[in-house]
Protein backbone atom coordinates (compact mmCIF):
# COMPACT_ATOMS: atom_id res chain seq x y z
CA UNK A 1 0.00 0.00 0.00
CA UNK A 2 1.12 3.49 -0.96
CA UNK A 3 0.43 6.65 0.95
CA UNK A 4 2.46 9.70 0.63
CA UNK A 5 2.18 12.15 3.33
CA UNK A 6 5.96 14.04 3.40
CA UNK A 7 6.40 15.78 0.11
CA UNK A 8 9.04 17.95 -1.29
CA UNK A 9 7.71 21.65 -2.36
CA UNK A 10 8.87 20.76 -6.13
CA UNK A 11 7.80 17.14 -6.42
CA UNK A 12 4.75 15.81 -8.04
CA UNK A 13 3.39 14.80 -4.55
CA UNK A 14 2.92 17.85 -3.71
CA UNK A 15 -0.61 17.85 -5.41
CA UNK A 16 -1.76 15.22 -2.92
CA UNK A 17 -3.72 16.21 -0.24
CA UNK A 18 -3.89 13.63 2.89
CA UNK A 19 -6.97 13.67 5.31
CA UNK A 20 -8.37 10.37 5.67
CA UNK A 21 -4.78 8.67 4.85
CA UNK A 22 -2.61 11.26 6.16
CA UNK A 23 -1.38 8.59 9.23
CA UNK A 24 -2.54 5.36 7.78
CA UNK A 25 1.40 4.32 7.97
CA UNK A 26 1.40 5.10 12.27
CA UNK A 27 1.95 1.86 13.49
CA UNK A 28 -1.23 2.09 15.92
CA UNK A 29 -2.78 4.13 13.06
CA UNK A 30 -6.24 1.71 13.74
CA UNK A 31 -6.45 2.53 17.30
CA UNK A 32 -8.75 5.42 19.42
CA UNK A 33 -5.98 6.89 20.71
CA UNK A 34 -3.39 7.41 17.46
CA UNK A 35 -7.71 8.69 15.77
CA UNK A 36 -7.39 10.65 19.14
CA UNK A 37 -3.96 12.72 18.15
CA UNK A 38 -5.04 13.91 14.67
CA UNK A 39 -8.17 15.73 16.19
CA UNK A 40 -10.27 12.42 15.64
CA UNK A 41 -13.87 12.70 17.40
CA UNK A 42 -13.83 16.58 16.84
CA UNK A 43 -16.04 17.46 14.25
CA UNK A 44 -18.29 14.75 16.23
CA UNK A 45 -18.31 17.55 18.70
CA UNK A 46 -19.15 20.45 16.33
CA UNK A 47 -21.74 18.00 14.63
CA UNK A 48 -23.93 17.13 17.95
CA UNK A 49 -23.96 21.32 18.76
CA UNK A 50 -26.20 21.82 16.14
CA UNK A 51 -29.65 21.23 14.86
CA UNK A 52 -30.09 17.54 12.95
CA UNK A 53 -31.10 20.20 9.43
CA UNK A 54 -28.21 22.07 9.95
CA UNK A 55 -25.60 19.36 9.91
CA UNK A 56 -27.64 18.02 6.45
CA UNK A 57 -27.14 21.63 4.91
CA UNK A 58 -23.89 21.96 5.99
CA UNK A 59 -22.50 18.82 4.40
CA UNK A 60 -25.12 19.76 1.53
CA UNK A 61 -23.10 23.20 1.11
CA UNK A 62 -20.04 21.19 1.38
CA UNK A 63 -20.10 19.67 -2.22
CA UNK A 64 -19.47 16.40 -0.83
CA UNK A 65 -20.63 13.96 -3.53
CA UNK A 66 -21.32 10.10 -2.79
CA UNK A 67 -17.49 8.61 -3.28
CA UNK A 68 -19.55 4.63 -3.98
CA UNK A 69 -19.41 5.36 -8.05
CA UNK A 70 -22.77 7.53 -8.74
CA UNK A 71 -21.60 10.98 -7.17
CA UNK A 72 -24.96 11.70 -5.98
CA UNK A 73 -24.77 14.43 -3.40
CA UNK A 74 -24.55 13.17 0.44
CA UNK A 75 -25.81 15.88 1.72
CA UNK A 76 -29.12 16.09 -0.50
CA UNK A 77 -29.27 12.15 0.31
CA UNK A 78 -29.80 12.70 3.54
CA UNK A 79 -31.98 15.22 2.94
CA UNK A 80 -34.95 12.74 1.43
CA UNK A 81 -35.20 11.11 4.75
CA UNK A 82 -38.66 12.04 5.54
CA UNK A 83 -39.75 13.32 9.08
CA UNK A 84 -41.89 13.54 11.66
CA UNK A 85 -42.87 9.96 9.89
CA UNK A 86 -43.20 8.39 13.55
CA UNK A 87 -40.52 5.17 11.48
CA UNK A 88 -37.29 4.57 13.11
CA UNK A 89 -34.74 5.94 10.52
CA UNK A 90 -31.68 3.91 9.24
CA UNK A 91 -28.22 4.49 8.10
CA UNK A 92 -26.51 1.23 6.35
CA UNK A 93 -23.18 2.00 5.33
CA UNK A 94 -22.02 -0.43 2.03
CA UNK A 95 -18.64 -1.74 2.83
CA UNK A 96 -19.24 -4.70 0.52
CA UNK A 97 -16.18 -2.95 -1.88
CA UNK A 98 -16.14 -5.95 -4.80
CA UNK A 99 -15.78 -4.23 -8.13
CA UNK A 100 -12.84 -5.54 -9.88
CA UNK A 101 -9.92 -3.09 -9.49
CA UNK A 102 -11.88 -0.92 -6.50
CA UNK A 103 -9.91 -1.35 -3.80
CA UNK A 104 -10.26 1.99 -1.38
CA UNK A 105 -12.67 0.93 1.54
CA UNK A 106 -10.99 -2.09 2.76
CA UNK A 107 -7.12 -0.35 3.44
CA UNK A 108 -8.95 2.86 4.67
CA UNK A 109 -11.00 0.59 7.14
CA UNK A 110 -8.07 -1.44 8.07
CA UNK A 111 -5.89 1.97 8.31
CA UNK A 112 -8.48 4.38 10.12
CA UNK A 113 -11.65 2.79 11.03
CA UNK A 114 -12.62 5.37 13.77
CA UNK A 115 -13.04 8.19 10.86
CA UNK A 116 -16.11 6.00 9.77
CA UNK A 117 -17.58 5.66 13.01
CA UNK A 118 -17.34 9.24 13.56
CA UNK A 119 -19.01 9.88 10.43
CA UNK A 120 -21.50 7.50 11.60
CA UNK A 121 -22.71 8.98 14.31
CA UNK A 122 -23.02 12.77 12.39
CA UNK A 123 -24.72 11.04 9.95
CA UNK A 124 -26.95 9.32 12.40
CA UNK A 125 -27.42 12.93 14.38
CA UNK A 126 -27.96 14.40 10.82
CA UNK A 127 -30.89 12.30 9.69
CA UNK A 128 -32.65 11.27 13.55
CA UNK A 129 -31.50 7.60 13.26
CA UNK A 130 -30.63 5.86 16.37
CA UNK A 131 -29.26 2.30 14.60
CA UNK A 132 -27.18 2.59 11.77
CA UNK A 133 -25.13 -1.04 9.80
CA UNK A 134 -21.85 -1.14 8.07
CA UNK A 135 -22.39 -4.21 5.43
CA UNK A 136 -18.55 -5.42 5.09
CA UNK A 137 -17.79 -8.01 2.32
CA UNK A 138 -16.97 -11.04 4.65
CA UNK A 139 -13.74 -12.19 3.11
CA UNK A 140 -11.89 -9.02 4.82
CA UNK A 141 -11.76 -10.81 7.91
CA UNK A 142 -8.52 -8.68 9.44
CA UNK A 143 -10.38 -5.79 8.58
CA UNK A 144 -13.54 -7.18 10.23
CA UNK A 145 -11.30 -7.58 13.45
CA UNK A 146 -10.36 -4.21 13.39
CA UNK A 147 -13.52 -2.81 12.89
CA UNK A 148 -15.08 -4.55 15.47
CA UNK A 149 -12.48 -3.57 18.06
CA UNK A 150 -12.83 0.15 17.13
CA UNK A 151 -16.72 -0.51 17.63
CA UNK A 152 -15.70 -1.48 20.93
CA UNK A 153 -13.27 1.46 21.87
CA UNK A 154 -16.18 4.01 20.60
CA UNK A 155 -18.79 2.29 22.74
CA UNK A 156 -16.44 2.46 25.70
CA UNK A 157 -15.36 6.48 24.91
CA UNK A 158 -19.06 7.30 24.55
CA UNK A 159 -19.00 7.59 20.69
CA UNK A 160 -21.87 4.94 20.70
CA UNK A 161 -24.95 4.16 23.11
CA UNK A 162 -26.86 5.99 25.31
CA UNK A 163 -26.45 9.65 25.37
CA UNK A 164 -23.39 10.32 23.13
CA UNK A 165 -21.12 13.05 25.02
CA UNK A 166 -24.27 13.97 26.40
CA UNK A 167 -26.35 15.55 23.59
CA UNK A 168 -29.40 13.00 24.03
CA UNK A 169 -28.53 10.73 20.79
CA UNK A 170 -28.67 7.09 21.54
CA UNK A 171 -26.96 5.14 18.85
CA UNK A 172 -26.84 1.57 18.23
CA UNK A 173 -23.83 0.24 15.63
CA UNK A 174 -24.33 -3.45 14.02
CA UNK A 175 -21.02 -4.69 11.87
CA UNK A 176 -22.66 -7.19 9.67
CA UNK A 177 -20.27 -9.72 7.40
CA UNK A 178 -21.85 -10.74 4.12
CA UNK A 179 -21.16 -13.88 2.09
CA UNK A 180 -19.08 -12.33 -0.96
CA UNK A 181 -21.65 -11.55 -3.68
CA UNK A 182 -21.29 -9.26 -5.54
CA UNK A 183 -24.72 -7.99 -6.39
CA UNK A 184 -24.98 -6.92 -2.70
CA UNK A 185 -22.73 -3.84 -3.62
CA UNK A 186 -25.86 -2.94 -5.06
CA UNK A 187 -27.68 -0.41 -2.27
CA UNK A 188 -31.44 -2.53 -2.84
CA UNK A 189 -29.36 -6.14 -2.50
CA UNK A 190 -27.67 -5.08 0.11
CA UNK A 191 -30.69 -4.07 2.20
CA UNK A 192 -32.42 -7.40 1.13
CA UNK A 193 -29.33 -9.09 2.52
CA UNK A 194 -29.40 -7.61 5.64
CA UNK A 195 -32.45 -8.77 6.07
CA UNK A 196 -31.64 -12.36 5.63
CA UNK A 197 -32.66 -12.79 2.61
CA UNK A 198 -30.96 -13.65 -1.03
CA UNK A 199 -29.35 -10.40 -2.50
CA UNK A 200 -31.20 -9.54 -5.51
CA UNK A 201 -31.99 -5.96 -6.09
CA UNK A 202 -35.47 -4.43 -5.78
CA UNK A 203 -37.84 -2.78 -7.94
CA UNK A 204 -37.51 1.19 -7.57
CA UNK A 205 -39.49 3.19 -6.65
CA UNK A 206 -40.24 2.63 -3.70
CA UNK A 207 -36.60 4.11 -3.06
CA UNK A 208 -34.73 3.31 0.29
CA UNK A 209 -35.21 6.96 1.43
CA UNK A 210 -38.92 6.02 2.09
CA UNK A 211 -39.11 2.43 2.35
CA UNK A 212 -35.27 0.70 2.88
CA UNK A 213 -34.46 -1.74 5.79
CA UNK A 214 -37.29 -3.07 7.36
CA UNK A 215 -39.40 -0.98 5.39
CA UNK A 216 -38.57 1.81 7.10
CA UNK A 217 -36.24 5.21 5.73
CA UNK A 218 -33.19 4.11 4.82
CA UNK A 219 -29.67 6.06 4.12
CA UNK A 220 -27.45 3.98 2.31
CA UNK A 221 -23.69 5.34 1.96
CA UNK A 222 -20.40 4.37 0.58
CA UNK A 223 -18.02 4.36 3.40
CA UNK A 224 -15.29 6.84 2.45
CA UNK A 225 -18.08 9.52 1.74
CA UNK A 226 -19.37 8.47 5.23
CA UNK A 227 -15.89 8.47 6.63
CA UNK A 228 -15.25 12.25 4.99
CA UNK A 229 -18.20 13.91 7.04
CA UNK A 230 -15.58 14.22 10.27
CA UNK A 231 -13.23 16.38 8.47
CA UNK A 232 -15.54 18.58 6.40
CA UNK A 233 -17.68 19.24 10.58
CA UNK A 234 -14.24 19.95 12.38
CA UNK A 235 -11.93 22.30 9.45
CA UNK A 236 -15.12 23.34 7.43
CA UNK A 237 -17.00 23.02 4.28
CA UNK A 238 -14.89 26.15 2.96
CA UNK A 239 -11.80 24.38 3.55
CA UNK A 240 -13.51 21.35 1.40
CA UNK A 241 -14.59 23.21 -1.11
CA UNK A 242 -10.84 25.20 -1.82
CA UNK A 243 -9.95 21.64 -3.19
CA UNK A 244 -11.59 19.49 -6.05
CA UNK A 245 -13.02 21.58 -8.98
CA UNK A 246 -16.62 23.70 -8.37
CA UNK A 247 -19.18 20.93 -9.22
CA UNK A 248 -16.89 18.05 -7.87
CA UNK A 249 -15.16 19.28 -4.70
CA UNK A 250 -13.01 18.00 -2.21
CA UNK A 251 -10.28 15.76 -1.99
CA UNK A 252 -10.70 11.37 -2.56
CA UNK A 253 -8.91 8.03 -2.41
CA UNK A 254 -7.88 7.20 -5.95
CA UNK A 255 -6.78 3.65 -6.35
CA UNK A 256 -3.87 3.20 -8.44
CA UNK A 257 -3.08 -0.66 -9.68
CA UNK A 258 -1.98 -2.97 -12.86
CA UNK A 259 1.38 -2.21 -14.82
CA UNK A 260 2.53 0.72 -12.77
CA UNK A 261 5.83 1.25 -11.12
CA UNK A 262 4.09 2.11 -7.96
CA UNK A 263 0.85 0.89 -7.11
CA UNK A 264 -1.38 2.14 -4.18
CA UNK A 265 -3.69 4.65 -3.04
CA UNK A 266 -3.08 8.41 -3.69
CA UNK A 267 -5.31 10.87 -2.06
CA UNK A 268 -5.92 13.48 -3.73
CA UNK A 269 -8.19 16.60 -4.91
CA UNK A 270 -10.68 15.85 -7.62
CA UNK A 271 -9.58 16.95 -10.47
CA UNK A 272 -6.49 15.47 -10.69
CA UNK A 273 -5.07 13.54 -13.94
CA UNK A 274 -4.13 10.06 -14.80
CA UNK A 275 -0.39 11.61 -15.95
CA UNK A 276 -0.28 13.67 -12.99
CA UNK A 277 -0.56 10.18 -10.82
CA UNK A 278 1.90 8.34 -12.79
CA UNK A 279 3.92 11.03 -12.28
CA UNK A 280 3.66 10.45 -8.70
CA UNK A 281 3.82 6.56 -8.80
CA UNK A 282 7.26 6.00 -10.95
CA UNK A 283 5.14 5.97 -14.35
CA UNK A 284 4.33 2.91 -15.73
CA UNK A 285 6.56 -0.08 -15.65
CA UNK A 286 9.96 -0.01 -17.04
CA UNK A 287 10.29 -0.45 -21.05
CA UNK A 288 6.21 -0.01 -21.31
CA UNK A 289 4.01 2.36 -22.29
CA UNK A 290 0.28 2.94 -20.93
CA UNK A 291 -2.15 1.26 -23.41
CA UNK A 292 -6.02 1.41 -21.92
CA UNK A 293 -7.05 1.98 -18.17
CA UNK A 294 -10.22 2.27 -16.84
CA UNK A 295 -10.81 5.45 -14.52
CA UNK A 296 -13.49 3.28 -12.26
CA UNK A 297 -13.40 -0.10 -11.71
CA UNK A 298 -13.78 -2.78 -14.39
CA UNK A 299 -17.46 -1.86 -15.01
CA UNK A 300 -16.68 1.81 -16.12
CA UNK A 301 -15.65 2.36 -20.08
CA UNK A 302 -12.31 2.21 -20.77
CA UNK A 303 -10.29 4.77 -21.92
CA UNK A 304 -6.72 5.24 -23.54
CA UNK A 305 -3.16 6.97 -23.70
CA UNK A 306 -5.17 9.77 -25.47
CA UNK A 307 -6.98 10.57 -22.37
CA UNK A 308 -3.89 11.08 -19.91
CA UNK A 309 -4.99 14.83 -19.51
CA UNK A 310 -8.93 14.02 -18.55
CA UNK A 311 -9.62 15.81 -15.80
CA UNK A 312 -10.30 13.06 -12.52
CA UNK A 313 -13.53 14.46 -11.63
CA UNK A 314 -17.24 13.69 -12.37
CA UNK A 315 -17.73 15.79 -15.06
CA UNK A 316 -14.18 15.66 -16.44
CA UNK A 317 -14.52 11.54 -16.82
CA UNK A 318 -17.99 11.82 -18.26
CA UNK A 319 -17.61 14.20 -21.29
CA UNK A 320 -14.78 11.71 -22.32
CA UNK A 321 -17.27 8.96 -22.48
CA UNK A 322 -16.70 7.64 -19.03
CA UNK A 323 -17.67 7.20 -15.82
CA UNK A 324 -15.13 8.27 -12.36
CA UNK A 325 -16.83 5.48 -10.63
CA UNK A 326 -15.15 4.43 -7.92
CA UNK A 327 -11.68 6.23 -8.86
CA UNK A 328 -10.52 2.73 -9.81
CA UNK A 329 -7.59 3.28 -12.52
CA UNK A 330 -6.01 0.22 -13.85
CA UNK A 331 -3.39 0.63 -16.14
CA UNK A 332 -2.48 -1.64 -18.46
CA UNK A 333 0.61 -1.64 -20.74
CA UNK A 334 0.87 -2.60 -24.55
CA UNK A 335 1.53 -6.35 -23.74
CA UNK A 336 -2.34 -6.56 -22.53
CA UNK A 337 -4.75 -8.54 -24.64
CA UNK A 338 -7.70 -6.46 -24.40
CA UNK A 339 -9.62 -9.32 -25.71
CA UNK A 340 -8.48 -11.37 -22.89
CA UNK A 341 -9.18 -8.52 -20.60
CA UNK A 342 -12.34 -8.06 -21.51
CA UNK A 343 -13.20 -11.54 -21.75
CA UNK A 344 -12.28 -12.11 -18.05
CA UNK A 345 -14.01 -8.98 -17.05
CA UNK A 346 -17.36 -10.71 -18.58
CA UNK A 347 -16.75 -14.05 -17.28
CA UNK A 348 -16.80 -12.14 -13.87
CA UNK A 349 -20.19 -10.63 -14.41
CA UNK A 350 -21.70 -14.09 -15.77
CA UNK A 351 -20.58 -15.07 -12.33
CA UNK A 352 -21.73 -13.02 -10.34
CA UNK A 353 -25.26 -12.26 -11.91
CA UNK A 354 -28.07 -12.61 -9.54
CA UNK A 355 -30.22 -14.09 -12.04
CA UNK A 356 -33.53 -12.16 -11.57
CA UNK A 357 -33.41 -10.53 -15.01
CA UNK A 358 -33.48 -11.86 -18.55
CA UNK A 359 -31.02 -9.37 -20.22
CA UNK A 360 -28.25 -9.94 -17.69
CA UNK A 361 -28.72 -13.13 -16.97
CA UNK A 362 -28.86 -14.68 -20.52
CA UNK A 363 -27.34 -11.99 -22.19
CA UNK A 364 -23.71 -12.70 -19.60
CA UNK A 365 -23.67 -16.27 -20.38
CA UNK A 366 -23.78 -15.68 -24.16
CA UNK A 367 -21.47 -12.83 -24.39
CA UNK A 368 -18.46 -15.36 -22.70
CA UNK A 369 -19.36 -17.78 -24.74
CA UNK A 370 -18.70 -15.46 -27.91
CA UNK A 371 -15.55 -14.00 -26.26
CA UNK A 372 -13.82 -16.99 -25.45
CA UNK A 373 -14.21 -18.49 -29.10
CA UNK A 374 -12.78 -14.87 -30.27
CA UNK A 375 -10.11 -15.06 -27.75
CA UNK A 376 -9.18 -18.38 -28.72
CA UNK A 377 -9.51 -18.07 -32.66
CA UNK A 378 -12.61 -19.80 -33.16
CA UNK A 379 -14.43 -17.05 -34.18
CA UNK A 380 -15.95 -15.15 -37.25
CA UNK A 381 -16.62 -11.51 -38.20
CA UNK A 382 -20.29 -12.04 -37.81
CA UNK A 383 -19.58 -12.58 -33.79
CA UNK A 384 -18.64 -9.37 -33.53
CA UNK A 385 -22.35 -8.01 -34.52
CA UNK A 386 -23.54 -10.83 -32.58
CA UNK A 387 -21.27 -9.49 -29.49
CA UNK A 388 -22.44 -5.91 -29.89
CA UNK A 389 -25.60 -6.32 -30.66
CA UNK A 390 -26.26 -8.90 -26.82
CA UNK A 391 -24.05 -5.62 -25.24
CA UNK A 392 -26.49 -3.32 -26.48
CA UNK A 393 -29.68 -5.14 -24.96
CA UNK A 394 -28.45 -5.35 -21.91
CA UNK A 395 -27.18 -1.98 -21.25
CA UNK A 396 -29.65 0.15 -19.80
CA UNK A 397 -32.32 -2.61 -20.26
CA UNK A 398 -31.15 -4.70 -16.72
CA UNK A 399 -33.08 -4.75 -13.61
CA UNK A 400 -29.86 -3.42 -12.06
CA UNK A 401 -26.25 -1.50 -12.68
CA UNK A 402 -24.53 -4.56 -13.30
CA UNK A 403 -25.83 -5.11 -16.94
CA UNK A 404 -24.62 -1.88 -17.37
CA UNK A 405 -21.09 -2.52 -16.05
CA UNK A 406 -20.95 -6.16 -17.91
CA UNK A 407 -21.74 -3.58 -21.31
CA UNK A 408 -19.36 -1.09 -20.61
CA UNK A 409 -15.46 -2.47 -21.31
CA UNK A 410 -17.29 -4.88 -24.35
CA UNK A 411 -18.88 -1.38 -26.15
CA UNK A 412 -15.84 0.75 -25.17
CA UNK A 413 -13.40 -2.09 -25.97
CA UNK A 414 -14.99 -2.10 -29.77
CA UNK A 415 -14.38 1.65 -29.99
CA UNK A 416 -10.63 1.85 -28.88
CA UNK A 417 -9.65 -1.69 -30.36
CA UNK A 418 -11.79 -3.18 -32.60
CA UNK A 419 -9.08 -3.92 -34.81
CA UNK A 420 -7.81 -6.26 -32.14
CA UNK A 421 -10.97 -8.02 -32.28
CA UNK A 422 -10.23 -8.65 -36.04
CA UNK A 423 -6.54 -9.66 -35.92
CA UNK A 424 -7.77 -12.82 -33.39
CA UNK A 425 -10.11 -13.76 -36.63
CA UNK A 426 -8.36 -12.86 -39.37
CA UNK A 427 -5.15 -14.39 -37.20
CA UNK A 428 -6.87 -17.94 -35.58
CA UNK A 429 -6.17 -16.31 -32.30
CA UNK A 430 -4.44 -14.45 -29.78
CA UNK A 431 -1.27 -12.59 -31.09
CA UNK A 432 -0.11 -11.44 -27.68
CA UNK A 433 2.75 -13.56 -26.10
CA UNK A 434 1.73 -14.45 -22.52
CA UNK A 435 4.83 -14.98 -21.40
CA UNK A 436 5.28 -11.05 -21.32
CA UNK A 437 2.39 -10.03 -19.75
CA UNK A 438 1.34 -10.05 -15.82
CA UNK A 439 -1.95 -10.80 -16.99
CA UNK A 440 -1.50 -14.77 -17.38
CA UNK A 441 -0.46 -17.17 -14.48
CA UNK A 442 1.99 -19.31 -15.16
CA UNK A 443 -0.26 -21.96 -14.93
CA UNK A 444 -1.97 -20.88 -18.04
CA UNK A 445 1.35 -20.07 -19.33
CA UNK A 446 2.64 -23.60 -19.27
CA UNK A 447 -0.74 -24.85 -20.84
Amino acid sequence: MTVTTEVNEHSPEKLLTPVLSSFWDAEDAWTLDAYHRHEGYEGLRKALQMPPDDVIAYVKDSGLRGRGGAGFPTGMKWQFIPQGDGKPHYLVVNADESEPGTCKDIPLLFANPHSLVEGIVIACHAIRSNHAFIYLRGEAVPVLRRLHEAVREAYAAGYLGKNILGSGLDLELTVHAGAGAYICGEETALLDSLEGRRGQPRLRPPFPAVEGLYACPTVVNNVESIASVPAIMNKGKEWFRSMGSEKSPGFTLYSLSGHVARPGQYEAPLGITLRQLLDMSGGMRPGHRLKFWTPGGSSTPMLTDEHLDVPLDYEGVGGAGSMLGTKALQCFDETTCVVRAVTRWTEFYAHESCGKCTPCREGTYWLVQLLRDIEAGKGEMADLDKVADIADNINGKSFCALGDGAAAPIASSFKHFRAEYEQHITGKGCPFDPRKSTLWSDQEVDA
